[in-house]
C-alpha cells in the first residue's frame, strides 16, 4: 500500500468516528449565537492560532457573526505571554473584551494541549 493510499484509508476511518449529531449541536449553537448578537472569540497555539485568524475571517463574512481573535494581533498577544505568561495571555484578553452572557468562546487545538 502506498502512503498516499494508507493516508486515505486512515482518512476514512477517522470520518466515520465523527459523530454528526454532535456537528448539528455545534451548529445550532453557532446559529443561536448569531441569532442573539453574541459574539464569538477563538483561541488557539501554533498552527490552531492560524486556523482561528483563519476562522474569524469565514465566521465573520460567511455566517454574519462578529468574532474575534488574539492571533490577529501577535503584539498584543505576546506582550500579554511576557508580561503575565501564556496561561494568562487569553484571560487577560478576554477579559478586556468585556464577554456578556450572549458571547461565545471556541478553543481550536490539534493535539489537545497539556494540563498546565
Amino acid at each position: 500500500m502506498t502512503h498516499t493510499e494508507q493516508f486515505l484509508l486512515e482518512t476514512q476511518e477517522i470520518a466515520k468516528l465523527i459523530d454528526s449529531t454532535q456537528i448539528e449541536k455545534m451548529v445550532g449553537e453557532l446559529k443561536a449565537l448569531r441569532e442573539r448578537g453574541g459574539r464569538l472569540f477563538l483561541v488557539g497555539l501554533g498552527g490552531s492560532a492560524a486556523n482561528c485568524s483563519h476562522a474569524v475571517s469565514d465566521f465573520r463574512r460567511l455566517c454574519g457573526i462578529e468574532a474575534q481573535t488574539p492571533a490577529d494581533n501577535v503584539a498584543e498577544l505576546t506582550a500579554a505571554a511576557n508580561d503575565e505568561g501564556w496561561p494568562w495571555a487569553f484571560t487577560e484578553w478576554l477579559k478586556r473584551k468585556y464577554l456578556t452572557g450572549s458571547d461565545a468562546l471556541m478553543v481550536l487545538s490539534v493535539g489537545g494541549g497539556r494540563t498546565l
